[in-house]
């Protein structure tokens, strides 16, 4: 499946008037990795700031376990571009039973932010990885400084995560 970019917030509830002016962004790629060790790879957010796209720091404030293989993150981002560069705050629960990583707006600089990303096994070493957002700055001005911007980026993130994954798991594989 192709990546999409749109305007229209994918929700299931009958979409408010600006949630439809919402920016979206969804895709879903086929890798040549275990959906557990893809799950584990985005889960690992003290990475980020090595290899995802407008990610300059990434520190979790605090980490909660949760029941039947759930943990919880807060974490603040911060994204940057040229000489901007904005801190937000998210709730981030990992659901590894389920593979499923469900990202919460916390606080920073946008008005709304629905990230999710899922991990769908096809194979021993084959899953499709999954990852939606959608996302409204609380500034207009900041929108249109960011968004086009945002856009490129988020184009370039499951790239990012699969490349990643080709590093980190071939030398887990050759050292095998």
């Amino acid at each position: 499946m192709p990546a999409t970019i749109s305007s229209v917030c994918g929700l299931r509830a009958k979409p408010s008037a600006v949630a439809e002016r919402m920016p979206q962004f969804r895709t879903s790629r086929r890798v040549r990795h275990a959906a557990p060790d893809m799950f584990d790879l985005v889960a690992d957010v003290e990475r980020y700031p090595e290899f995802v796209p407008l990610c300059q720091a990434l520190k979790v404030r605090r980490r909660i376990a949760g029941g039947e293989g759930t943990e919880t993150l807060v974490a603040d981002m911060t994204v940057a571009y040229k000489l901007i560069s904005e801190t937000f705050t998210s709730r981030i629960t990992l659901d590894r039973p389920r593979l499923k990583i469900l990202v919460e707006y916390l606080d920073g600089p946008f008005s709304h932010l629905d990230n999710r990303w899922t991990f769908k096994p096809i194979a021993e070493r084959v899953c499709d990885v999954e990852f939606f957002i959608a996302y409204e700055f609380r500034s207009r001005m900041l929108g249109m400084l960011m968004g086009a911007m945002f856009e490129t980026a988020f184009r370039r993130f499951a790239e990012a995560f699969e490349r990643r994954a080709d590093i980190v798991y071939a030398k887990r594989e050759a050292s095998a």
